[in-house]
């Protein structure tokens, strides 16, 4: 629109059979600057309205007149306007003063048309007309637009509320704002050890990505440009400062950045699109970029908090299980231990092993500690400790249970923990075992064969008593394997039905304990949502006689 309020760049499409009408109307607009596509009927202005939205240059308003040879005006303007993508062009039709009839108006209104124009008429009436239609038009248009960004930007803070780590917080919220903008767009989230977690939009992420270097380019250009930041800044950063690729594979573009720190002002948060890109939508679509930005900052604070808290439980465990070449030296039995915490975007949780000697005999350990938090990694670590004093004095599986049972009601009344417990004599083989609501332990053949001992008892922490416990004898060349459930349970399926997959794989894995550990880890072990422990052992003399080729 120029300083004299008229519109620039305007494309009318004239629908009229009268040629003199068509050459006079088309004359008056083409002298008000604009571009006129005449046509003679309705079916002729559907057509060429089909090839212009094609192209995607439908015009800006339609002048109809009311009686057309092949229907009427009002009959196309129906048309017009039960299409989808062409119910926004506003229609004007006219009629000649001598035709119009008392009712000519109304028909045309309540098909959709925005005015009727009486012909001939005024060059100023008909340029009026055309810029009032054009106008509302175009105002309904940024409505729609605005309504339509308003909605992504819902759609889109729920799914990064939704996000479960830093990373698919940033993807989350790079799909939204390319959606928001129509452009590319990529997110950045740096917290408070350096690390960056960085998110582009799904078109981009299929191509080849920027490297290490552009990654720390832009980590010096956040901490740099959020340094006593309060609230929202949106900044460009020219072409030449900012790394080529974010956008478009090894593209550079001037960026603009929506960038906000966490309410702890501890981690910038960063919304980046082609500053080109952002121009096309406005002020309002920057507005709306910041609010996305702050969106973001919000939901990245809890899961940093988390990530941190993760790390010190993961330090926790780490510190207190033993690793497999730091286990205690176990006359007469061999040992493999393994253990995984849960992916990235789960919870710590509270799983253990332990091996120990007690008098002649091996102790054997795996239990759970049921929850998922940096407390139940602490109580992990207490029941361990509390086993480990216990079982000087007490080497009777059950009787450990008991006490661990003690130590659960006594300290922490709202925690339950499952646990088996194998006491094992390496002379004999014979194994006494206590089950507190855990999985029970298999026994592997040298046949292949593995079945479940049956042994069970309650929880840990329920105050039940606990049954005595299940006796048996391992042949030389037998594998006694006990894990947690976070191996196998997965959500949705029976854990029976689990508990038979794992027994089949471990049936038929390698000889050995650690090709045990090994196979049942590449079975079941990845991107589980609880961690994982497992615990193999066999009596060494059997392992011996065996690698020597002797008999059992």
């Amino acid at each position: 629109m120029d300083v004299n309020g008229r519109l620039a760049g305007v494309t009318v499409l004239v629908v009229d059979d009268t040629a003199a009408n068509r050459y006079a109307i088309g004359t008056v607009l083409r002298r008000a600057g604009h571009e006129v596509v005449a046509v003679t009927g309705g079916h002729e202005a559907l057509s060429e309205l089909d090839v212009r939205r094609r192209k995607g240059r439908l015009p800006d308003v339609a002048l109809i007149d009311v009686h057309l040879p092949d229907m009427s005006g009002f009959e196309l303007c129906r048309r017009v306007k039960e299409r989808p993508h062409m119910a926004g062009l506003p229609v004007v039709h006219f009629s000649a003063a001598l035709t119009v009839a008392p009712d000519d108006r109304c028909p045309g209104l309540d098909t959709g048309a925005e005015a009727f124009l009486t012909v001939p008429a005024e060059p100023a009436d008909i340029e009026a007309a055309v810029r009032s239609a054009v106008r509302a038009a175009r105002l309904r248009a940024d409505d729609q637009a605005l309504v339509r960004r308003l909605r992504l930007l819902a759609e889109t803070i729920v799914t990064i509320q939704a996000a479960r780590s830093p990373h698919e917080l940033a993807d989350a919220a790079a799909d939204g704002a390319a959606r928001l903008l129509g452009c590319p767009a990529a997110v950045f989230v740096l917290d408070q050890d350096d690390e960056l977690y960085r998110g582009l939009c799904r078109e981009r992420t299929s191509l080849v990505l920027p490297g290490e270097d552009a990654d720390r380019t832009v980590r010096d250009l956040l901490r740099r440009l959020t340094r006593g930041q309060s609230g929202v800044r949106i900044t460009t950063v020219p072409s030449p400062l900012w790394p080529a690729g974010f956008f478009r594979p090894g593209v550079q573009h001037d960026a603009r950045l929506a960038l906000v720190l966490t309410q702890d002002g501890k981690a910038p948060v960063c919304l980046a699109a082609p500053a080109r890109g952002l121009r096309r939508v406005g002020p309002e679509g920057e507005a709306l970029l910041a609010q996305l930005a702050q969106a973001t900052a919000l939901a990245a604070e809890p899961l940093l908090m988390y990530q941190v808290e993760r790390h010190v439980a993961l330090t926790l465990q780490h510190s207190f299980l033993p690793r497999p070449h730091r286990l205690p030296e176990l006359p007469g039995v061999d040992i493999a231990v393994r253990y995984v915490p849960a992916s990235q975007e789960t919870e710590i949780g509270g799983d253990f092993y332990a091996a120990l000697r007690v008098g002649d005999g091996v102790l054997a350990a795996v239990g759970d500690v049921v929850g998922h938090s940096l407390d139940a990694a602490t109580v992990m670590v207490e029941l361990r400790h509390a086993l480990r004093a216990y079982c000087l004095t007490e080497s009777d599986p059950a009787a450990l249970a008991e006490r661990l049972d003690q130590v659960l009601q006594h300290y922490h009344a709202d925690v339950t923990a499952t646990v088996c417990l194998a006491l094992i004599d390496p002379a004999t083989g014979r194994t006494r075992i206590a089950n507190a609501g855990h999985i029970p332990p298999l026994v592997l053949g040298e046949d292949g064969s593995a079945e479940y001992v049956k042994t069970s008892g309650p929880l840990l922490g329920v105050g039940l008593p606990h049954p005595p416990p299940t006796e048996l004898v391992l042949a030389p060349t037998d594998r006694l394997l006990m894990v947690t459930d976070g191996l196998i349970e997965t959500r949705g399926t029976d854990l029976a039905v689990s508990m038979e997959h794992l027994r089949a794989a471990a049936g038929g894995a390698l000889p050995g304990l650690e090709a045990l550990c090994d196979t049942l880890l590449a079975s079941f072990g990845h991107q589980r949502e609880d961690d994982v422990a497992l615990l193999a052992l066999s009596l060494a003399d059997g392992l011996q006689r065996r690698g020597r080729g002797l008999p059992g």
